[in-house]
């Protein structure tokens, strides 16, 4: 792998975001850190000096993701600081739980467009640079929730199903240019949200995992660190469950 490959990641902090951009960062890749957080605020400031401390060039570039000009703007911005964008991965995301009887429009459509209708954004100005250089790859962060369902959770677990047909039909229209596309699916990993439902219910949730045990936000940058790696390089349109086997 070349150590000035460049790697444009969404949805930078969180549990999980920063864990991607530090194992890249080990990796030797370049890091484009894109989050509606701007990047003044603490949490961005030491992620970036994080990863600086690892040896990568990073630059940082406050987007939403959900609005279609902001996602043009952060590739554009990109391309011009390192001359290109070899992986993107499409890490934002939110939530806004609840049964449906009681979910309102906004709701659900603020789920829909930071966790599907993103994808659209940033994948779209992203591609364009991918097959000129005709070689790319990208990398959905869906749920398992996408695949098996979860109560109180529709318009997540519908804008996490979206990105496994958007990531299978884009792999199909790019293959042939030298770009994969991929899904990681995370299961129950461990974080700070996970902290606050109480021992009872942890227990519940890790006995029905195979593995019984919680997944780390490492076990998910693995993931992504092996998708977007030469090792990969012949795996296209796949949905990777990390997910311990609670979806067996």
């Amino acid at each position: 792998m070349s150590p000035k490959k460049t790697v444009l990641l969404t949805g930078g902090t969180g549990a999980i975001g920063p864990c991607i951009a530090q194992t890249l960062a080990d990796e030797g890749y370049n890091l484009i850190i894109a989050d509606i957080i701007p990047e003044t605020s603490p949490q961005v400031q030491e992620l970036i000096n994080n990863c600086i401390n690892k040896g990568a060039d990073v630059f940082f570039v406050q987007c939403d993701v959900s609005s279609y000009s902001s996602c043009e703007n952060a590739v554009k911005k990109s391309i011009e600081k390192f001359g290109g964008i070899y992986a993107l991965i499409n890490n934002a995301g939110i939530l806004s739980d609840s049964l449906l009887m009681r979910m309102t429009e906004e709701q659900f459509g603020k789920v829909i467009d930071v966790n599907l209708k993103s994808i659209f954004n940033m994948s779209k100005h992203a591609v364009n640079h991918m097959i000129k250089a005709r070689e790319g790859r990208i990398v959905n962060m869906s749920s398992v929730a996408g695949v098996y369902g979860n109560a109180g959770q529709t318009n997540y677990a519908a804008s996490k199903a979206g990105m496994i047909g958007f990531t299978k039909s884009l792999a199909k229209e790019v293959g042939s240019r030298g770009i994969t596309v991929n899904a990681v699916a995370p299961g129950f990993i461990d974080s700070g949200m996970t902290e606050t439902l109480g021992e009872k219910v942890l227990g519940e949730i890790k006995s029905r995992i195979a593995l019984r045990t919680a997944g780390t936000p490492q076990d998910v940058a693995n993931a992504v660190s092996f998708l977007i790696s030469e090792k990969a390089a012949y795996i296209t349109g796949h949905v990777l469950s990390v997910d311990g086997g609670i979806s067996l």
